[in-house]
């Protein structure tokens, strides 16, 4: 029975009730050691007939399929406990966890199928990419939650391996459409990253203190009020000590003991009580839970003790009959003590706090030693941790070990544990090369795990040991420039990676200092690449720079990349054409790239680069007018990059949908947003974000026909310096500021605007570029016939309907309405289509004016879909299956089907073959 607890046990409740009702979640409940939050998981999940009961998950497999489905039908419950002792095994939380329910794994898209099988060790394969194991994870959980519900319970969420949290977190931040509750326990401050709903587990409540000395062990209200007082209301101290009082002491006739015991204390005596045998076993038990080996090493150690080490292999000694007898009788012994339990096969203490009572009353000698024996008895990663744990001093043996671990991991997502193996097997390595190696890839991997934190401090470390090596300094340079650029200044990124001469530090240099918005440190990267062998690389990267000093050589170098478009496999190669296409002043062509590179990065496992290429991807949307798909990409970008750590990453998502926001007329969200993003990218120099933050409000004040304010804002965005904005953002925004200019009667500016849009177009030949050089000149000049040759040479719907606009009020103001109208309908129905209700409302008006009225609305029934269910839509236009777009958007097949569900009803179609005519794909 819980005293006291009514509250906390409701808001877990209500967690389950909504998953049930298929808005699933995530909680957790964050206490010190004792306050009873396993207690509450228990009672959370043991309702009844309402849930399938914990003990499922240690029971065979026979007795975990599903039985009878009960009239309101049993959620299932799934349950894992992290362990101290196998906190350093990759994914051996998330064993105990999806065990029980791997025979769905069929049901999981392909790529994610893989990379959950590779993390739980049932195939070979070596994805190594975290976030389709993370959306394995998610599809999994939602599969098994059919059909009525699933409670996933992770208890001891400190002592989770990294590997298990990482995958278990990413799904527990996506879970608002499936069947799914997820409850983790942790004890103190542990993070538990991306899940805002928590429960605080404090003391229990006076009264509830009191009542439960009462019941349980008949301690009178004012010896209750004293106990409460001196153990803070911690209900397994209140429990513990209450038993061990003298009838006098509980009576209240002798004074309570000074000082109480608490904390490991609790359980001191009960553990030197025990026989030594006993006491030998729960130290064996407090290094590794399995039974089996418990067993096996405490009959090792005991003969040692009896015969001295080494007088027998670890196959006579796991034989001899006697032993084992032995063993067991010890371990009868540690469980009627009630300080341990066996389940199923493995060794489970009564609190955790057992375990560190033993580990104190054991010697430092004695532990190493039971893991030198468990090192013994034992394979792979296991040995490897056990050997770390016997280790005295440095042994270049036993870091091998671990380094050979830290691969396993890596290569099935484990970023988390390999950084933490690698940096161990650092501390062992006794050579200083060798140590600064093992702190590099550590930094790396826990770089990719999303710890950019730990990867900088273990970077740091690195450094210092590297010595006079000059290679490895560079190597480890540049990941500090890459590690700046992503989350820290730009310019500082630019300083360290200008310092080396390799081609690919050279591309990095010049990537961070194109962010920034230096364009005299890409001219004179650029120029150094031009020195490297012909190549794509040094093709795209050398023509930008010589582009941007005015060298002639510098286009066709350019374009000589470009015609190796073809070639290109790599999403990155995919972004330097994207960068090499936008030098040209071809936007149309740059967007391609991007559109690419964001289709290649989602099925190559390119771990920690996704958010990064997201950037691109979005904002190609935007530009390309495909306003709804850029929104969902850049939500699910900046979700990624948050959850990655890669806050300039961030700053560039908020500020793309800050621009969103002004494209749909939203302006508290627009200037929230443009905030957001600033308060990040001006104190990291991010220019290129600075500047598209910048540009959000003025577009809005563009959209919303305010033309004087949008004109003073292009004119500051045109006139800020590295840093603080960016050429590129000046030239892609200069039609908006030749509109801006000539909605304010600023002749001189139009010109201006005009002559920075030409001299970035100056290369340029795909049709939309040419077309938006038409629109700047007819604007600048008052020219109908400019403005219609645009209107042919436009290839992007979105800019064509801008054009009309422009055109169609020009034509009205002329007095020719009939002209004016169609140009007029074209706009409004395109601005319409895309959500950009500004500019529709505009279009709307000026058509009216020409003549027009009761024209029935051109929205589609697509205009009721959210940005999600209309990226999916057009997904499924473009053939794919629903387990294909789970695989591509990491989410499950199941919430891939519940946004189909939604959006069939609202479109009045029930087929996908309906869906599929309704829809124009996006990559289309």
């Amino acid at each position: 029975m819980l005293y006291g607890r009514a509250a906390e046990v409701s808001a877990l409740e209500e967690v389950i009730a909504r998953a049930r009702d298929g808005r699933g979640g995530a909680v957790v409940l964050w206490g010190e050691a004792g306050a009873g939050k396993t207690a509450l998981l228990d009672a959370a999940i043991g309702q009844g007939d309402e849930a399938r009961m914990p003990e499922e998950a240690h029971a065979p497999d026979e007795a975990r399929m599903p039985g009878p489905v009960r009239d309101r039908g049993a959620m299932r419950v799934l349950r894992a406990t992290g362990i101290e002792p196998e906190s350093d095994l990759a994914f051996a939380a998330l064993h105990q966890v999806l065990r029980p329910v791997t025979g769905s794994l069929g049901a999981l898209p392909e790529p994610q199928r893989d990379a959950v099988r590779a993390a739980l060790g049932l195939s070979a394969d070596r994805s190594g990419d975290r976030y389709l194991l993370g959306a394995g994870v998610l599809s999994l959980l939602a599969e098994a939650a059919a059909p009525d519900g699933l409670v996933c319970v992770v208890d001891d969420f400190q002592w989770v391996d990294r590997a298990s949290a990482d995958a278990l977190l990413f799904a527990a931040r996506r879970l608002e459409t499936e069947r799914v509750a997820m409850l983790f326990a942790v004890r103190g401050d542990a993070p538990v990253k991306g899940v805002p709903l928590t429960v605080d587990v404090r003391g229990l409540p006076e009264q509830a203190a009191a009542e439960m000395l009462g019941s349980r062990h008949g301690v009178p209200p004012g010896v209750a009020r004293e106990l409460t007082a001196l153990t803070h209301a911690n209900p397994l101290a209140l429990d513990e000590i209450a038993a061990r009082l003298t009838p006098a002491q509980r009576a209240g006739r002798e004074p309570l003991p000074d000082p109480l015991p608490g904390g490991a204390r609790l359980f001191g005596d009960q553990v030197a009580a025990l026989s030594a045998p006993a006491r030998l076993l729960a130290l064996v038990a407090a290094v590794e839970a399995d039974l089996d080996l418990v067993l096996r090493a405490a009959d090792r150690l005991s003969a040692e003790r009896t015969e001295g080490p080494g007088q027998h292999t670890a196959d006579e000694v796991a034989g001899r009959s006697a032993g084992d007898r032995d063993g067991r009788v010890a371990l009868a012994e540690l469980e009627e003590s009630g300080l341990a339990e066996l389940r199923g096969a493995r060794v489970h203490f009564r609190h955790p706090l057992v375990r560190s009572a033993v580990h104190e009353a054991a010697g430092s000698a004695d532990v190493r030693r039971v893991h030198a024996v468990l090192a013994e008895l034992t394979g792979g990663d296991r040995r490897a941790w056990h050997l770390a744990g016997a280790a005295l001093g440095q042994d270049e043996r036993v870091a091998a070990e671990l380094v050979a671990a830290a691969e396993r991991a890596r290569d099935r997502g484990g970023y988390g544990t390999a950084a933490t193996a690698l940096a161990r097997a650092a501390e062992l390595t006794p050579a200083p090369y060798a140590c600064a190696v093992r702190l590099k890839d550590a930094a790396v991997a826990a770089w990719l795990g999303g710890r950019p934190g730990q990867a900088e401090s273990l970077l740091a470390d690195a450094r210092d040991q590297a010595g006079a090596d000059a290679g490895l300094a560079l190597e480890i340079a540049q990941l500090r420039g890459r590690f700046e650029l992503n989350s820290g200044n730009a310019a500082e990124a630019v300083r360290i990676l200008a310092a080396g001469d390799s081609l690919d530090m050279l591309a990095d240099a010049v990537e961070a200092a194109s962010y920034v918005g230096d364009t005299a440190a890409v001219v004179e990267l650029g120029q150094r690449a031009a020195a490297h062998p012909e190549g794509f690389l040094r093709d795209a990267v050398a023509g930008i720079g010589l582009t941007l000093n005015g060298d002639a050589a510098g286009p066709g170098l350019l374009r000589r990349a470009l015609a190796r478009a073809g070639e290109l496999t790599d999403a990155a190669e995919y972004l330097w054409a994207a960068a090499a296409a936008g030098q040209l002043g071809e936007p149309d062509l740059a967007n391609d790239m991007a559109d690419r590179a964001g289709r290649v990065a989602r099925v190559s496992g390119m771990t920690g680069q996704l958010p990064v290429v997201l950037e691109f991807v979005a904002t190609a949307d935007r530009l390309a007018g495909r306003l709804a798909s850029s929104q969902a990409v850049s939500e699910e970008g900046l979700e990624l990059a948050r959850e990655a750590g890669y806050t300039n990453t961030v700053a560039a998502h908020l500020a793309n949908l800050a621009v969103l926001a002004a494209l749909r007329g939203e302006e508290e969200s627009c200037e929230r947003q443009a905030r957001e993003a600033l308060a990040i990218a001006v104190p990291h120099r991010v220019g290129l974000r600075v500047g598209v933050a910048a540009y959000a409000p003025a577009l809005l004040d563009l959209c919303l026909g305010r033309y004087a304010a949008a004109h003073d804002r292009f004119t500051a965005i045109a006139g800020a310096g590295p840093g603080a904005g960016h050429p590129i953002v000046v030239w892609r925004t200069a039609p908006d500021r030749v509109e801006a200019a000539v909605g304010t009667g600023d002749e001189e500016g139009a010109w201006t605007a005009l002559e920075v849009y030409e001299r970035g177009a100056a290369h340029a030949a795909t049709p939309e570029s040419r077309a938006l050089l038409a629109r700047c000149r007819g604007l600048a000049a008052s020219s109908d016939d400019s403005l219609r040759e645009a209107l042919e040479l436009h290839t992007n719907p979105f800019e064509a309907a801008r054009t009309a606009l422009l055109l169609g009020e020009r034509l009205r103001r002329a007095q020719r309405p009939g002209e004016a109208r169609a140009q007029l309908r074209t706009a409004w129905e395109t601005f319409e289509r895309a959500g950009a209700r500004p500019w529709a409302r505009r279009a709307r008006s000026e058509l009216r004016a020409a003549g027009e009225s009761g024209q029935p609305s051109p929205s589609s029934a697509l205009d009721a879909l959210t940005p999600q269910e209309l990226r999916i839509a057009g997904l499924v236009a473009d053939g794919l299956s629903s387990k294909q777009i789970a695989a591509q958007l990491f989410l499950s097949p199941r919430t891939v089907e519940y946004h189909l569900y939604k959006t069939y009803p609202k479109l009045g179609i029930g087929s996908r073959t309906e869906l599929a005519r309704l829809v124009v794909p996006p990559n289309r």
